[in-house]
């Protein structure tokens, strides 16, 4: 049987854990968007080597979080009012798929109760936790669909979701993650009306499109 060497294994460790103290940074807004990532300063910061932080910074490319200014250099990524409409447009999208299918589920009403209970997260707590609960509901629809695809792709998105909410009005945007907003979802869920559910889901997703692209048209 061949072993793995152990320094493998740590590299591997180190990776993982510099990905997400990285990410964790970006999504909690500890680093804003237009912020300078330097591999050296994080390497140092994190206690690993620059090669390690550059792996991390280069998955964090692919997730949209950090993008190359110029001469290369590495920033956290804002997504513009066009981009935020976007991300918006395609959540609608999955969302409404996950509407569609637990409304044609035979477990339309249990799923729609689990929905009512999340909402008692809603609204309450600091904007971290406002957020946490927001996103929590939102992922919690795309699970009771029973698609995991449907999930992997909800999840693909969710760090520019957490950055363009992170980095939005602090003061209105927990008006949009209020429970009574949430709430006519799961009222369109019950009824059993896929017209009306979905042209819930999209007036949701548009009025967000609208108040975080404002929000980015006036920094």
């Amino acid at each position: 049987m061949t072993v793995e060497p152990l320094s493998s294994l740590d590299r591997s460790t180190l990776r993982e854990r510099s990905l997400a103290a990285l990410r964790s940074a970006i999504t909690s807004g500890g680093y804003r968007p237009g912020d300078h990532l330097g591999e050296v300063e994080l390497a140092s910061h994190l206690g690993v080597s620059r090669g390690t932080v550059r792996e991390a910074l280069r998955h964090l490319q692919q997730e949209g979080l950090v993008t190359a200014g110029n001469r290369g250099m590495l920033r956290v990524n804002r997504l513009s009012a066009t981009e935020v409409r976007e991300l918006f447009k395609v959540r609608a999208a999955l969302e409404g798929l996950a509407v569609t299918e637990i409304i044609n589920s035979p477990r339309r009403q249990e799923a729609a109760d689990t929905l009512r209970h999340a909402l008692q997260d809603l609204g309450s707590g600091d904007f971290a936790d406002r957020v946490e609960a927001d996103l929590g509901f939102h992922l919690l629809l795309c699970r009771l669909a029973g698609n995991s695809m449907l999930v992997e792709a909800w999840r693909a998105l969710e760090g520019r979701i957490r950055v363009t909410i992170m980095n939005g009005d602090a003061e209105g945007s927990p008006v949009m993650m209020a429970g009574d907003r949430h709430a006519p979802i799961i009222d369109a869920i019950e009824s059993g009306e896929l017209a009306t559910a979905l042209s819930v889901v999209e007036e949701h997703m548009a009025a967000a499109a609208d108040h975080f692209a404002a929000a980015d048209d006036a920094v």
